[in-house]
């Protein structure tokens, strides 16, 4: 029978000797700050480390309580946030922000159960929060962890499948440590670091020797995974609509669902039929060129292919919202990586003035 105990003592030893310095991390001997542990779980999901660190430390000089960040404003929020992505944590951040300020005088609780009913905050976050802030028994199951479990027990059910049954192994491998909170960050550190998706360093773990699959020579080969279907693709138009060598429109995104309250350029909707594309309520005040260049961009759920059109527009011209911004002024504005994407591309064209159906 394996000695759980003893598993846990190589694995905190190996940490206390390893561990990463991150910005969002207590400091060995010191106390973890619990809005630091919250704000750092919601940035790295779907996000990694390196990229979360500059955001993280931009976030923190701005609002360094939990008290200031839900005084913030959500646009303000939202253009901190851009560049991150999955805006709905940004919007969930600082709503959760709020909640905890005004119901529970500006305390994170400890608990799995409460946290999860915080906006954004799920079964993983929770218990990350609960183990690394509080030191709770709660066991926080990312995908460093899984593929770590995967390959300790030899797991050869493909992922998403598999997930419950590694929950309950990893389970049982964190059960009864008196260091929840190390126990967790040490998990997803080995297998950030050591027990890695291509070429691990299993010279490196503490725990090679009782790793089945490293003893069954399988460990690369694991976690499987279900092969993903081929993402859709959507099709639309973006308007390059440029009233000056300085100046050019964007609007507020309204309505619920994706980039929510972000700014983009003028844009049509994005549908599956490229010989479909709608028209759009500018194209009959404005002369519409195409430029010679698409903008491709992946999300969760499929890819988008847009083109590019461009228009001047002429002294009578007047939008029909949004306003008018120079290069130099788009970073107070929380613009997408997509838009960020279709203004570095215009930018850079160097169209002839086009003459407005208005001027």
């Amino acid at each position: 029978m394996r000695d759980n105990s003893k598993i846990q003592e190589q694995l905190l030893a190996w940490y206390a000797q390893h561990r990463r310095v991150m910005p969002w991390r207590a400091l060995k001997g010191k106390t973890p700050d619990p809005y630091h542990v919250w704000l750092s779980e919601i940035m790295l999901q779907q996000t990694t480390v390196v990229t979360v660190g500059p955001y993280f430390v931009k976030f923190i000089s701005k609002w360094p309580t939990v008290k200031a960040l839900a005084k913030a404003k959500l646009d303000d929020v939202l253009t901190a946030w851009a560049g991150l992505g999955y805006y709905a944590r940004a919007r969930n951040l600082h709503k959760c922000a709020q909640i905890i300020t005004a119901e529970h005088n500006a305390k994170f609780p400890a608990s799995q159960e409460a946290l999860m009913e915080l906006p954004g905050i799920g079964p993983y976050t929770a218990a990350a929060i609960s183990s690394i802030a509080f030191n709770q028994p709660a066991v926080a199951v990312d995908g460093n962890v899984e593929r770590v479990v995967s390959r300790f027990f030899a797991i050869e059910e493909p992922l998403p499948a598999s997930k419950e049954t590694l929950r309950t192994h990893a389970a049982k491998l964190a059960d009864g440590n008196a260091h929840p909170g190390d126990f967790t960050q040490a998990f997803m550190e080995l297998g950030a670091t050591v027990c890695t998706p291509r070429k691990p360093k299993c010279g490196q773990c503490p725990w090679q020797k009782s790793c089945m699959a490293h003893h069954q020579g399988i460990a690369e080969d694991l976690p499987r995974k279900t092969a993903k279907a081929k993402n859709p693709v959507r099709y639309g138009k973006v308007f390059w609509i440029q009233k000056n060598s300085e100046e050019f429109l964007i609007e507020k995104r309204t309505g619920k669902g994706l980039y929510e309250g972000l700014y983009q350029l003028p844009t049509t909707d994005w549908i599956q039929d490229n010989t479909e594309i709608g028209t759009h309520r500018y194209d009959k005040q404005l002369s519409f060129k195409p430029l010679d260049v698409e903008v491709r961009h992946t999300f969760t759920h499929f890819d988008l292919v847009l083109e590019i059109w461009s228009a001047r527009p002429g002294k009578n011209f007047k939008p029909h919202k949004g306003r008018f911004v120079s290069a130099a002024e788009i970073g107070t504005y929380a613009l997408p990586s997509l838009m960020q994407k279709v203004l570095k591309l215009c930018l850079r064209q160097k169209q002839p003035g086009l003459r407005s159906k208005t001027a």
